[in-house]
């Protein structure tokens, strides 16, 4: 399957409002603004459409379909737990924090890459 730069650009996108999405979340463990001013359910609606139409693009590779899932699946159940409990002790809390050194990362890489393409359209 051929595709566009533009549907590579969109692509790119989807990860970065999926990494975005997954650091919010994240956020919400440690930040009480942050759970105020971005309503759970609002945030797991985003979160599901974006992961969902990524899986339907990753089909294409399953490898990296199943690190991605795996990835997902990895903060989210470390995010759950921390959020079930309201308070993380501190091996939890290095998680999260390295969860989101690399979501951070993968952002920002991302974040330039699509401005790129864009500017290439």
């Amino acid at each position: 399957m051929a595709t566009s730069a533009q549907d590579q650009t969109e692509i790119a996108a989807a990860l970065v409002r999926l990494y975005v999405f997954l650091a919010q979340y994240l956020d919400r463990c440690f930040d009480e603004a942050a759970r105020k001013s971005y309503p759970d359910a609002e945030l797991q609606a985003h979160l599901t459409e974006t992961r969902r139409r990524l899986m339907d693009i990753l089909s294409v590779n399953p490898v990296v379909k199943k690190k991605l899932g795996e990835e997902c699946d990895r903060i989210l159940a470390l995010g759950a737990s921390c959020l079930k409990s309201g308070a993380a002790d501190q091996p939890t809390r290095e998680a999260i924090q390295a969860e989101r050194t690399v979501l951070k990362s993968k952002t920002l890489a991302l974040s330039d890459l699509v401005a790129v393409l864009r500017a290439l359209e």
